[in-house]
């Protein structure tokens, strides 16, 4: 099947194979696979545009809502700290699209930049789940149901599984700021840099952060085909919408199985398969 807008050239089933078993692992952590359809768009389809950046935020636009969905049924969406995670990630989203449109138009440093990216990704899952650093508890079957104790501009607090855990809201959002940029360049929306940092950085398990993940990444991906869409560019910005649809459709049943099984497998067996697989990419596309 051809696509006219991308140029690209497969086989009907293809992407949404893809996106369906990229997803259901990735969704555990929450992270909706995008950061692994971008370089299998650009190396496998030959994808290199700026445009593929908005298609893989269309994959993220059809591919979320079941995660989401799957979270909200079983308790385990935190809507403060999603909400906090958009806050920050909305106005990163804006500055990430200039940043690709005007200084990473070429493909070739556009490849080097995803490197570094995953490259940092990939050693911070890698430090954290070898043991560099506490360990978020496991949470190993049981209520896996989370209640909000206090939540203000300042501090969120929640319980989940018999202990407390709380977190700064405007350091999520500053934070969330810097993902977003990031994101919006890149174009994974940032829930594949939020969610580890979370886990490995401030300690939060898991099983309760993966869902505000994808939410937050639902959202920022919606404006951020906005941007690519209908602002200003000196290049070809706008996504090929099919393309991106038949890998949404894919990662819409992926998502939705990796957050039905979640809570079945350790987190840490999770974050040491896409620290493995990142580390990778990251090699290849910076030395090769």
């Amino acid at each position: 099947m051809s696509f006219p807008v991308s140029g690209v050239e497969t086989s009907l089933l293809l992407p949404p194979l893809v996106a369906l078993v990229i997803s259901f692992f990735t969704s555990m952590g929450g992270v909706t696979g995008a950061f692994l359809i971008l370089p299998f768009q650009m190396s496998f389809l030959g994808y290199t545009s700026p445009s593929v950046s908005a298609t893989n935020l269309v994959y993220n636009i059809v591919a979320t809502p079941s995660g989401v969905y799957r979270y909200m049924r079983e308790g385990r969406m935190n809507w403060p700290l999603t909400w906090a995670i958009i806050a920050g990630t909305l106005p990163g989203v804006f500055i990430g699209y200039y940043v690709r449109v005007l200084y990473l138009p070429d493909p070739e440093r556009f490849k080097v930049f995803v490197g570094v990216v995953l490259l940092a990704l990939g050693a911070k899952l890698f430090y954290e789940t070898a043991g560099g650093r506490a360990k978020a508890p496991e949470a190993p079957g049981g209520d896996f149901r989370m209640r909000v104790l206090s939540a203000n501009l300042r501090r969120v607090e929640y319980s989940f599984r018999g202990s407390t855990y709380s977190f700064g809201t405007p350091a999520i959002s500053a934070l969330s700021f810097a993902v977003g940029i990031v994101g919006g360049t890149y174009g994974i929306g940032g829930g594949a840099i939020i969610a580890p940092f979370l886990v490995a950085v401030l300690g939060l398990p898991v099983h309760t952060v993966a869902g505000a993940a994808i939410a937050g990444t639902l959202v920022t991906s919606v404006v951020g085909v906005i941007f690519y869409s209908a602002l200003p560019s000196p290049v070809q910005t706008s996504p090929d919408w099919a393309l991106g649809a038949l890998f949404g459709a894919g990662g819409f049943v992926g998502m939705y199985l990796g957050a039905r099984l979640q809570r079945r497998v350790p987190q840490r067996l999770i974050k040491g398969m896409l620290a493995a697989v990142l580390l990778g990419l990251s090699i290849k596309y910076i030395l090769l």
